[in-house]
């Protein structure tokens, strides 16, 4: 029992790396189209300062759109009081990096991650999406949506230079044990309420495929 309480988060943690595999991309333009990408939340400012992971996932994101691998972003996170609202702050930084706000749809019960994922396809009516984040956390995103019914690729934001790696792995490594466990006993998220409509960027002359590009709609003539 002690060596199986050691053993699983350890595994728990390969299993997930080695089932993203494939599904994760280090650049917009590798990323086959998809109309909705969903930024995962995490705080602009920590105690000590900023956020060394919240600016790359915000350009990564900015960038995606202006790929035009996408039509809309999904931003979930955090609202758990009027004084921290992380899908708030999303949006306007997105809009600061040339997103249109109109095409920016806020998640306001993204409290974890499984949250975000289910209320995507649950509330939002997504079966298929593209995740913006840092790899690590991308991978477990990937497993949970996948496990609940999606399709899941990611767009991988940079990770920050300055030493993150042992601390922020280390959590990972338990996150990545709750997920499995999350997943084999059914869990649900905290709260998902009546469905939402995300605005999609209306495309002007035909469908995105799946490779990045323009497909021409029939004019039935």
């Amino acid at each position: 029992m002690v060596i199986l309480t050691f053993a699983f988060p350890i595994l728990s943690d390969v299993f997930i790396s080695l089932f993203a595999i494939g599904r994760i991309y280090d650049r917009a333009d590798q990323i086959p189209s998809v109309p909705v990408a969903l930024v995962l939340g995490t705080s602009k400012y920590q105690k000590k300062g900023p956020n060394l992971f919240y600016g790359p996932r915000m350009e990564a994101a900015a960038a995606l759109y202006a790929s035009g691998r996408v039509q809309g972003i999904l931003v979930s996170g955090d609202n758990a009081s009027i004084y921290y609202n992380e899908p708030e702050t999303m949006r306007r930084d997105l809009v600061a990096l040339g997103v249109p706000e109109a095409y920016i749809t806020l998640d306001y019960a993204g409290f974890r991650t499984l949250d975000s994922m289910v209320r995507a396809k649950e509330v939002f009516g997504l079966d298929e999406v593209v995740v913006v984040s840092q790899r690590f956390h991308a991978q477990r995103a990937v497993f949970l949506g996948t496990m609940k019914g999606m399709r899941v690729t990611a767009l991988a934001a940079p990770d920050p230079k300055l030493n993150w790696y042992l601390k922020v792995r280390a959590r990972e490594i338990l996150a990545r044990a709750a997920a499995v466990i999350d997943i084999f006993v059914g869990r649900e998220p905290r709260f998902l309420g009546a469905p939402e409509k995300i605005n999609l960027k209306p495309l002007e002359s035909g469908v995105l495929n799946r490779e990045g590009g323009f497909e021409p709609t029939s004019s039935g003539l």
